[in-house]
């Protein structure tokens, strides 16, 4: 049985959610603040977190950073919040967040997705590290090197990193990295994409003769060595 945390302060939408959850199979530990889901973090082994942003005495992307900086990558976390432009999507994910969702929203989808997050971080079937030329990708460790120069990656952009080095040579469109590397279906229109493969761009690829990220025109992206 998966160990959720939830930290909502709006307690009906709290008790909405932790009831869907514990129908669902899931055991949920609920906090109505940033304080005491800190506390709670702390406190016990979690599988997933769900935070809203706008929480008192600590905000949801403040208690995001300070549990990766604490406990790692491997526990997945959502942002569930009213929140919903580009930008404020972007900061979630900046601060360690595997996905984020905008309210309002149905259980339903919160619910996929949590089983989603759920089942990929128990995949063990990938290799421990990948490569691609003189890049180097840790899946254990979460480390990256390209040559002799380490590489520092958010949560993002590492995942999307990961998915690239695992379909090597595969020409992937913007719709099924949405849903592999986010989880979810962005409005089409969004350009999440296309900012993230930038920012990744500018750190394995920008200061290097050789480009291992490469735009496949009416599709999206392709990842590939050199002959």
């Amino acid at each position: 049985m998966a160990h959720i945390l939830l930290v909502e302060d709006e307690v009906n939408i709290a008790s909405f959610i932790q009831r869907g959850l514990n129908e669902m199979g899931y055991e949920t530990a609920v906090a109505y603040d940033g304080g005491d889901g800190w506390t709670l973090a702390q406190s016990s082994k979690f599988d997933l977190l769900v935070l809203d942003i706008i929480l008192p005495k600590m905000n949801g992307l403040e208690l995001c950073a300070k549990y990766r900086q604490t406990f790692g990558y491997h526990t997945p976390v959502i942002i569930l919040t009213a929140l919903g432009t580009t930008e404020d999507v972007v900061k979630g994910l900046e601060a360690g967040a595997d996905d984020y969702i905008v309210k309002p929203f149905s259980f339903q989808e919160l619910g996929a997705r949590i089983m989603a997050l759920l089942r990929r971080s128990s995949e063990v079937d990938a290799p421990e590290q990948l490569e691609c030329s003189d890049l180097i990708l840790n899946r254990r460790t979460r480390k990256v090197s390209r040559g002799a120069a380490d590489i520092d990656l958010t949560i993002k952009e590492f995942r999307l990193l990961e998915y690239f080095l695992m379909h090597q040579g595969e020409a992937i469109n913007r719709l099924a990295l949405l849903k592999n590397v986010w989880d979810k279906n962005f409005d089409t229109n969004t350009n999440i994409v296309d900012v993230y493969v930038n920012y990744l761009r500018s750190k394995v690829d920008k200061n290097y003769e050789t480009k291992l990220i490469h735009t496949v025109v009416g599709v999206g992206y392709m990842m590939e060595k050199p002959s």
